[in-house]
């Protein structure tokens, strides 16, 4: 093992703010290094709340070269993951309203209420369950909340900041997306 790897392992969150802090200044290996150690976990933020691999992988290399351009304002405040986290659910909830504007200027939407698809049960008895599938079939409101706040970990009043919502309306949202998973799994 190298001695990189050593001092790594022993203080991951030291060595992302050396090597977000080199990045900054353009070296191209630290930040290399950056994306090996986080790129996993970018991908698992925007895949589940995309619900669509192909679109992930495209979001998480936006967020990426995000990264790249931002990193002379990582302060070092939080932990790179932490910055980076945030930033990757940023990207994902602008590329959302830049595709609803796109879509509102061809379709007419309503603000209809999406149903979980009735076919959704398990027929056999001990059959594992699938939770992302019933997740991906929640309205995209709810299934947002129900990412950061119940998967993510972000409290009521984050989530409303991040979505342009109030803290009761996450409140509600989240509730309604726990409801619905319910009905769904109990099938």
């Amino acid at each position: 093992m190298t001695v990189a790897a050593l001092e790594y392992l022993s203080n991951p969150v030291a060595t992302d703010s050396s090597d977000a802090a080199l990045a900054a200044t353009g070296d191209r290996q630290a930040f290399e290094r950056l994306y090996r150690t986080h790129v996993n976990r970018v991908f698992a933020v925007c895949a589940r709340m995309v619900n669509d691999r192909t679109h992930a992988e495209e979001l998480t290399q936006d967020v990426f070269v995000r990264a790249w351009d931002k990193l002379s304002l990582f302060r070092g405040e939080a932990a790179f993951g932490t910055w980076l986290h945030r930033l990757a659910v940023n990207v994902v909830l602008n590329a959302r309203k830049t595709e609803g504007r796109r879509r509102s200027r061809f379709e007419t939407e309503g603000d209809e209420i999406e149903a979980v698809p009735q076919g959704a049960a398990v027929s056999v008895p001990g059959a594992s369950i699938d939770l992302d599938a019933a997740i991906s079939r929640l309205p995209p409101g709810a299934r947002r909340v129900f990412i950061l706040h119940d998967v993510e970990g972000y409290k009521h009043e984050e989530v409303a900041d991040m979505l342009g919502i109030t803290a009761g309306g996450s409140k509600a949202q989240l509730h309604r997306a726990r409801h619905l998973l319910r009905q769904t799994l109990n099938r």
